[in-house]
């Protein structure tokens, strides 16, 4: 077993987790549909979370060649997806009960959400500098500096429609994200 193949172990169990997360909330919602106030917003970012966890996942494939491992830049791999896995954990309510209103949890919620969301760009944007020695290219800078802003005026924003905005505006910047960048396995 090469290196990757065992440090991908470790990755893999936390993007598992991330998903299950997102997976289960989501059965929870519409297990207790009758109790809860159902609300598009945080269902629509679980959506979008799903589809990065799976673009991380997808994307991960292109440190195989990679031979000069350290514990550091394995950190920041693990840094990444685990500020993803945060945002996963808070997103949609662990009872149902404490949270009798899906747009409620969410405005308590969201700071944490975007906040993770910003860590997870930066551990991004540091991994590729570790790993391969260089800055990402300019388009895949370019898209870790509109999520960035996206997630930091949905931060210091809390004014409902505005976060209903940015959320239509992550799907778009996500589905180009993933269409001009990682479309095929590299």
């Amino acid at each position: 077993m090469d290196a990757f193949s065992y440090l991908s172990v470790l990755l893999s169990i936390i993007i598992g987790l991330g998903v299950t997360q997102l997976l289960t909330g989501v059965g929870r919602i519409i297990r207790n549909r009758d109790r809860i106030q159902v609300d598009w917003l945080p269902l629509l970012w679980a959506a979008v979370l799903l589809v990065v966890f799976v673009q991380e996942w997808w994307s991960s494939f292109g440190l195989r060649g990679y031979r000069d491992w350290t514990f550091g830049s394995f950190l920041f791999i693990l840094a990444q997806t685990g500020a993803l896995y945060l945002m996963a954990a808070v997103l949609l309510p662990e009872q149902i009960d404490e949270s009798p209103s899906l747009a409620g949890h969410y405005e308590r919620q969201h700071r944490w959400f975007f906040g993770f969301l910003i860590a997870a760009l930066v551990f991004s944007i540091l991994k590729d500098r570790v790993i391969n020695n260089q800055w990402p290219s300019r388009v895949n800078l370019g898209f870790h500096a509109v999520m960035g802003a996206e997630a930091l005026s949905a931060i210091l924003v809390r004014h409902r429609r505005y976060q209903e905005t940015i959320g239509i505006l992550a799907v778009v910047t996500i589905a180009a994200y993933i269409g001009l960048l990682f479309t095929r396995l590299q």
